[in-house]
């Protein structure tokens, strides 16, 4: 099928192609068939969102790089419709034989039988307890999550268990969950991290299309701080000359709207994410997409991405340098702290006691 050799965005995604994945042996390649007019083409037909069960059998993912400060994580769904083109989970969607495109915002898979399996884990004789950290790969609180409550039914199971939970979210939707966070942040069983990438709509618009807006998610912290539950803005991802003129801005609303602690990473570009971005820059910012591709490379040794522990999350040379010192001086500033000053208890946890008729000896 001929595909135009520019494709046009379409409206509310975030990527404009939908390429093979890495594996396919198969390659859909864009191309001019010679009858195109430019100017004349109809706008692309909206893509609706595709449902499916991941039939998964486990739900604990276990992690052991040195540069991520857990061990352990859930996924409720696999895909995200926020459409955020810079993701760097997009690549995952070619082990599934899709597309890390459209397919990756388009094609969700989620995980109905996340509570029973998480249940059954957690049951294990033996278990060791540590905090568990989801939404470090896919959102949790993408848009399906309000109709399928998957995120819902594993924070319940954390909550019974009494086991430590680390979130990060662009969602508004987790303010529905706060009755449990704030329960479960009483015990010191909870914190979250707002991710906040800019403050200005139309660049979030065309950057993260289905997020929720910039000022929802720092009423989201507001919110979440309110009810007790520690709280973090992250100015996450910083792309050079695109958003990174705004991160002391942004810390600085994180911290208005109640965050007490502040990360950053810079923009990483694994795999197949590296054309995508770099199509979704040219469509979108023709005229910087080759200034901004010049210190994403200067940031990681010549080259688009380094993927070396302890460098792939920061870069490093002069721009990567100057933006950490950037961050240090504004979170000294803003009096906003690299992690929470009280650690998640893990000795809490405990199996909720079964159901039973019978009255128990002691």
């Amino acid at each position: 099928m001929d595909m135009p050799a520019n494709p046009l965005p379409r409206k509310g995604r975030g990527a404009a192609s939908n390429a093979s994945g890495r594996f396919e042996h198969e390659e859909r390649v864009a191309f001019d068939d010679g009858w195109s007019v430019p100017g004349a083409e109809p706008e692309p037909v909206p893509l609706s969102t595709i449902l499916s069960v991941d039939s998964t059998r486990t739900i604990i993912a276990r992690n052991t790089s040195p540069d991520i400060g857990f061990d352990r994580s859930i996924n409720p769904y696999r895909g995200c419709e926020h459409g955020c083109i810079y993701c760097f989970a997009r690549p995952s969607h070619a082990f599934l034989g899709l597309s890390p495109g459209l397919d990756f915002e388009t094609r969700i898979f989620y995980k109905p039988q996340a509570a029973a399996l998480l249940t059954a884990e957690l049951s294990k004789k033996g278990y060791a307890c540590r905090p568990i950290a989801i939404g470090t790969n896919t959102d949790p609180y993408q848009p399906s999550e309000k109709k399928l409550e998957v995120m819902r039914s594993i924070l319940e199971v954390l909550r019974d268990f009494r086991h430590p939970v680390t979130i990060v979210t662009k969602g508004a939707l987790i303010q529905r969950d706060i009755d449990i966070l704030a329960e479960m942040a009483a015990q010191r069983l909870a914190c979250v991290a707002v991710s906040v990438t800019t403050l200005g709509r139309s660049l979030a618009r065309v950057m993260e299309p289905r997020a929720a807006t910039p000022q929802r998610r720092l009423e989201t912290i507001v919110a979440l701080a309110k009810a007790g539950i520690p709280t973090g803005i992250m100015s996450a991802p910083m792309i050079p000359a695109l958003n990174d003129a705004e991160m002391e801005d942004i810390l600085a609303a994180g911290k208005e709207a109640g965050a007490t602690t502040a990360a950053y990473t810079m923009l990483r570009l694994p795999l197949e994410l590296k054309d995508l971005f770099k199509e979704w820059l040219e469509t979108h910012f023709p005229n910087k997409a080759a200034h901004v591709l010049s210190l994403v490379a200067q940031s990681h040794g010549g080259k688009i991405y380094d993927s070396n522990w302890g460098r792939r999350m920061i870069g490093y040379g002069p721009y990567a340098d100057l933006l950490g010192m950037r961050f240090d001086r504004a979170a000294r500033r803003l009096d906003l702290a690299r992690r929470h000053t009280e650690p998640l208890d893990t000795s809490l946890f405990r199996a909720p006691q079964k159901e039973t008729k019978q009255l128990a000896l002691f």
